[in-house]
């Protein structure tokens, strides 16, 4: 069973001394661009009355959880790198875990949630300010938050009820479900058996929901006459699209990294890019390619200019 002093390794990229100091850096970086990027896409859409509509309101709630996603994993990870001692306690770990899962999950169904938006919003453009009312707009946020946390208490449960000894070496840069089953001396199986079936219904409900509402909104597009358009009906769309892409692209390449000691180090890379760099690049997605962020931020700054 487990004891309170009952203490994990994180390996990290300890295998790689002379480049501790350049991750450390680089992780550095990438984690206060993510935290500026994302409290400053919140507070702009926050601040912004033209930004108050149901489209910025579900990304202010991405923002949000990439933020909380990143920093569940990021600060531990950059501790690690400058110091010899990378041990997390057992409550720290699971910890860690259950944060990571509930904000993994409401990613996932977050981006569901505001492909339904571009849905009604391209496919029934006068009815959308009824249909995605304040009420509506709400519940729809709730949900992925509410499953995500059914979720992580499910599976931590599950954890909770497994025995570790011997070695307690997680050989990852966080502490995610397969390589906490991969160390315990009991068997799995149950826990194995809940994180598949919410993982399979996870990702393919959300997928479901993806396919399904682009595929009525590339029906309503190409019906539309004008060229422009069209071209303005898929440029709403477009950002959303890309941060899907990287989304589920670094999912599936995480799925499929075969099972062999040379893949430790390629599993290591796609959790980074995740979990990390995936919080990172949705602001900039959002922010770079969208004009109405783009000229709020300009207001903004103009605005600080004349006040100092």
């Amino acid at each position: 069973m487990i004891s309170a002093g009952t203490t994990f390794t994180l390996l990290g990229f300890s295998e790689y001394p002379g480049l501790q100091v350049p991750l450390f850096l680089v992780f550095l970086t990438v984690y206060m661009v993510t935290v500026v990027g994302n409290l400053g896409m919140i507070m702009i859409i926050s601040i912004s009355p033209k930004l108050h509509t149901p489209m910025y309101f579900f990304l202010c709630q991405l923002s949000f959880v990439d933020f909380c996603y990143s920093t569940t994993v990021t600060p531990k990870l950059l501790e690690n790198l400058v110091v010899e001692d990378r041990t997390i306690s057992f409550i720290g770990c699971i910890t860690q875990f259950f944060l990571a899962c509930i904000f993994g999950v409401a990613e996932t169904f977050m981006l569901a949630v505001m492909a339904y938006d571009r849905f009604v919003a391209v496919c029934n453009p006068l009815l959308y300010t009824v249909v995605m009312s304040q009420k509506f707009c709400a519940s729809l946020v709730a949900g992925p938050y509410t499953w995500g946390i059914v979720s992580s208490l499910i599976l931590t449960y599950s954890l909770l009820a497994l025995s570790f000894c011997g070695s307690n070496i997680i050989n990852n840069i966080f502490c995610d479900h397969s390589t906490i089953v991969s160390i315990s001396c009991s068997d799995p199986y149950i826990s194995q058996v809940l994180c598949f079936i919410i993982t399979i219904f996870n990702e393919a409900s959300s997928l479901v929901i993806f396919l399904t509402t682009y595929i009525f909104i590339f029906v309503t597009v190409i019906k539309i006459p004008s060229a422009s358009g069209c071209q303005k009906g898929l440029s709403t769309c477009a950002s959303h699209l890309t941060a899907i892409a990287i989304f589920y692209g670094t999912i599936l390449f995480l799925y499929c990294v075969p099972n062999s000691k040379n893949s430790w180090l390629t599993v290591k890379l796609g959790s980074i890019f995740y979990t990390v760099v995936t919080s990172m690049l949705n602001p900039l997605i959002y922010s770079l390619r969208n004009k109405d962020v783009k000229e709020s931020v300009k207001k903004l700054m103009n605005y600080s200019i004349q006040f100092c």
